[in-house]
């Protein structure tokens, strides 16, 4: 799982919905929220949705579940 920083899984996690689509676009709607000077957080944030976009819901499913199995573990 190395594709992500722990920052970014965290972001995940946090923004999860259970889909690949739904989880998408939960994080595109916090980023209207976010103010001009949260720099670091729509950095990351996009870092994330270019990531999850690259991916098919496959890959999407397996990164989800390794997560969990982390958590849990």
């Amino acid at each position: 799982m190395s594709k992500f920083t722990v920052e970014e899984r965290n972001l995940i996690c946090i923004y999860s919905a259970g889909t690949r689509m739904d989880l998408l676009s939960e994080l595109a709607e916090m980023k209207t929220h976010l103010g001009k000077d949260e720099t670091e957080l729509l950095e990351l944030t996009q870092s994330v949705i270019d990531k999850i976009t690259a991916m098919n819901d496959g890959e999407f499913d397996s990164i989800t579940a390794e997560m969990i199995a982390d958590f849990g573990g």
